[in-house]
């Protein structure tokens, strides 16, 4: 096994998995709901999938994949509702198309290389795990709050049963 290509392949996994899961959350939400800010110093939904395109585009597609740091960081949090959801949505799903094929693409070499990223000195790996750790953080937030607002469950494990013992190998 090639332990890049294992890497990079458990972090495709998991940004994909909270990508299905932010989709779920959507799909229950208006886009009232998507906008609200619970309080002064809570983000809403929207802004919080507004942060992670900037993020991702800034660390996964343009340090990694070698383009221009376009990010208005400031811009993602002064949103106030005027994109729909389902806009939204097609923002973050092609934004993570865009850094999966960057990471598909990333070579040994810019995995240990030192990138300068929003100030901060990380390997192409500490980059990965930066994304694959923020990203699922705001999935959390994302889910908790649909949660509070629906009081449902997410249905994330569904038809899984989580008290399987590990298996010994």
């Amino acid at each position: 096994m090639d332990i890049d290509s294992e890497f990079t392949g458990q972090s495709i996994q998991r940004i994909e998995e909270n990508t299905r899961r932010i989709a779920t959350c959507i799909s229950l939400l208006t886009d009232q709901e998507v906008w609200h800010r619970p309080n002064e110093s809570s983000n809403s939904i929207g802004n919080l999938m507004l942060h992670l395109c900037g993020n991702i585009t800034q660390y996964i597609i343009s340090s990694l994949g070698e383009t221009k740091d376009n990010r208005n960081r400031d811009l993602e949090f002064s949103q106030k509702g005027n994109i729909t959801k389902t806009l939204l949505l097609e923002k973050l799903e092609n934004t993570i198309s865009k850094a999966i094929e960057v990471i598909k693409k990333t070579t040994r070499e810019k995995l240990i290389k030192i990138h300068t990223v929003q100030g901060f000195q990380l390997s192409g790996i500490g980059i990965i795990i930066h994304v694959v750790e923020h990203y699922s953080y705001h999935t959390g937030q994302i889910s908790f709050y649909t949660k509070l607002l629906k009081d449902q469950d997410l249905g994330y494990y569904a038809n899984i049963d989580l008290n399987t013992k590990n298996a010994l190998e």
